[in-house]
């Protein structure tokens, strides 16, 4: 089954929500995966504050390009 979707990011939830904020600045949505709140609602363990963010692959590059100009 393909997807639509391409991770752009993966790492820490603060840095995770910047880049959201800056990508909905441009009119992209994305999508956060929060494996660890994930786990924690069916009970299991896992380690806090990592995130992923995919978005759809049409703005791959667009939103690659963003967040480069957020670590300039």
């Amino acid at each position: 089954m393909s997807s639509n979707y391409v991770k752009i990011f993966s790492g820490s939830s603060i840095v995770a929500i910047k880049i959201v904020a800056s990508l909905e600045e441009k009119g992209i949505r994305s999508i956060i995966k929060d494996r660890a709140e994930s786990a924690r609602l069916a009970g299991f363990g896992a380690s806090p504050c990592y995130q992923e963010l995919f978005v759809r692959k049409e703005e791959e590059d667009r939103s690659i390009e963003i967040i480069k100009s957020l670590k300039d």
